[in-house]
């Protein structure tokens, strides 16, 4: 299996103490699977409904974030692939 990559950058090099902090996580795993799952209904008639299909994710990632102070990192977006973390200084 593929182990999980992860890239960060931080919206300054600098910042002085109150300022806000944005994180941008882009994270990915090669091995991540979706599996679609169909289901047809049929009556005793015979009569069958239109396919339904649902995905799901095998084995999906979870992303966590900490600094070596102690500070709060608050999830402001993560669409799966890019999450955005906000902090204060």
């Amino acid at each position: 299996m593929a182990a999980p990559t992860a890239t960060a950058s931080l919206n300054a090099t600098t910042y002085s103490p109150g300022d806000q902090m944005i994180l941008t996580v882009t994270y990915g795993d090669a091995d991540t699977k979706p599996v679609t799952v169909t289901i047809v209904v049929t009556d005793a008639q015979g009569n069958s409904s239109a396919p339904v299909k649902v995905t799901a994710v095998i084995d999906p990632l979870t992303l966590a974030v900490a600094d070596d102070s102690g500070r709060t990192w608050t999830r402001a977006s993560d669409n799966g692939s890019v999450a955005v973390y906000r902090a204060v200084a």
